[in-house]
């Protein structure tokens, strides 16, 4: 298939590289040299494009894209405030998105395992759960977009923890995520449930962005020729 990659930093070359060994096409990289490139005519060569930018610039290119009728997929974290919305506009556009705060296959299991344990723990008010997560010092946002999945998948299955904050707490509501920047970590993500008795923990480590990458381009297969929103879930049959 043809593939446009929105955003040609690390992870754009990672997914490129997966994308050729597969025997995709990329047709169009745009980057900050040439987004004068972005348009629907230049868009419309792909059978899907794959976005992965920043916080700032994800909400209005998952927006352009909707409105021109360009199936997409989109891993860019730090804006799912506007998540609600975009959904709704997939709808009324008639348009393809699939939306993950991570694309790893291994993290997409990851995720199953925690909401399990997390119904398995909800019982258990003598246990004290606290998520840690640790990337590289290049990651603009904090916490991650899989920690905050994390978290919210824990809330909806533990009715004493109110909310997620990014800090130490004093507060027994509070579901507490610790951020690290670390030079040269891809990523890990832990679950952590302690009481004086023992101590149960769930760990996930990226040793590399080849399982992010392989994932999206596994999510491009999967959305070209569709319509609506959909997940990781959808894409591996979880």
């Amino acid at each position: 298939m043809r593939i446009a990659l929105i955003g040609y930093g690390k992870m754009g070359k990672a997914i490129e590289e997966i994308a050729l060994r597969r025997g995709h096409e990329i047709v169009l990289t745009i980057d900050q040299p040439n987004l004068h490139d972005f348009t629907k005519e230049t868009l419309a060569k792909a059978d899907a494009a794959i976005e992965f930018t920043s916080p700032h610039s994800a909400p209005a290119n998952v927006r352009q894209c909707l409105q021109w009728g360009i199936p997409l997929v989109c891993g860019s974290t730090g804006w799912t405030d506007q998540l609600d919305e975009i959904k709704q506009l997939c709808t009324t556009t008639n348009g393809a998105l699939i939306y993950s705060s991570n694309f790893s296959v291994g993290v997409n299991i990851f995720f199953e395992v925690n909401k399990k344990l997390a119904a398995l723990m909800a019982p258990h008010s003598e246990y004290e759960v606290i998520l840690e997560e640790t990337h590289h010092t290049q990651k603009k946002d904090a916490p991650s977009g899989t920690a905050i999945s994390l978290a919210e998948q824990v809330l909806e299955r533990m009715p004493r923890k109110k909310q997620w904050v990014n800090e130490l707490s004093d507060n027994p509501d509070d579901l507490e995520i610790i951020s690290q920047r670390i030079d040269l970590a891809p990523g890990t993500h832990s679950v952590k449930y302690s009481c004086a008795i023992d101590t149960i923990e769930i760990i996930h480590t990226a040793h590399n962005r080849t399982g992010f990458a392989t994932g999206a381009v596994l999510a491009a297969e999967f959305i070209k020729d569709k319509k609506g929103f959909f997940t990781m879930k959808e894409v591996l049959g979880l």
